[in-house]
Order: C-alpha cells, then sequence, then structure tokens
C-alpha cells in the first residue's frame, strides 16, 4: 500500500504564496499519476492539478482552468515528493487539500483515485 502526507499548509494574506508538499511511501507503481485535489466547505472535492509519469519520466502536467498560471505541479521522484507551488492566492483558494496518487496515465482529473493523503487546510485571508 501507498501512505501520502501533505504538510505545508497554512494561513496567509490574499496574494501570497504557499509550496505543499506531499511525501509518498510504501508500495509503487512503474507507471502512475499524483494529483492534488481540494475541498472547500459547503462544495464538493474538486481537481486542482495533477502529473503523470512513465518508468520515471514526466509525460504531461494538469490544471483546472481557476488555478491556470498560479499554481505549479512538480515531483522529486527520488524522493517521492510531489509539491504544489500555489502563487497569488485568493480568497477562494480557501480549502482543504488532497494529494492522491493512482496507477496509469488516465483519469487524472478524476476524484476515484486509489490513494489518499489526509489533507493539509490552506486558509487565504481576505
Amino acid at each position: 500500500q501507498v501512505q501520502l502526507v501533505e504538510s505545508g499548509g497554512g494561513l496567509v494574506q490574499t496574494g501570497g504564496s504557499l509550496r505543499l508538499s506531499c511525501a509518498a511511501s510504501g508500495r509503487t507503481f512503474g507507471s502512475y499519476a499524483m494529483g492534488w485535489f481540494r475541498q472547500a466547505p459547503g462544495k464538493e472535492r474538486e481537481f486542482v492539478a495533477a502529473v503523470t509519469w512513465s518508468a520515471g519520466s514526466v509525460y504531461y502536467s494538469y490544471y483546472a482552468d481557476s488555478v491556470k498560471g498560479r499554481f505549479t505541479i512538480s515531483r522529486d521522484n527520488a524522493k517521492n515528493t510531489v509539491y504544489l507551488q500555489m502563487n497569488s492566492l485568493k480568497p477562494e483558494d480557501t480549502a482543504v487539500y488532497f494529494c492522491a496518487a493512482r496507477p496509469g496515465r488516465n483519469g487524472v482529473r478524476n476524484n476515484d483515485y486509489d490513494y489518499w493523503g489526509q489533507g493539509t487546510q490552506v486558509t487565504v485571508s481576505s
């Protein structure tokens, strides 16, 4: 099994930045995708960003329209860690952010990933 642990959340002012980290341990796959999702109060969990690999090489990065140009997903395969750099934060970015993993390269925007972290709170003040 794969365990995912998020870190880096916190309280920031509008326009500020945060970098979230997701450290993976346990079972790994030769071809997999890593994603970030978020859930705001009273809303459904939504896709934020994802990155795909094949034998350690990055195939593609994906972003929700709401975060394009502001958020950047990256990974360090040697450390089994994926990052989400969040810039120009807005109050509407306030949510619990979840790291997720799934084998393969399809369905990266879906919320049916195989493994999930516990989430980290991001709060952006007005």
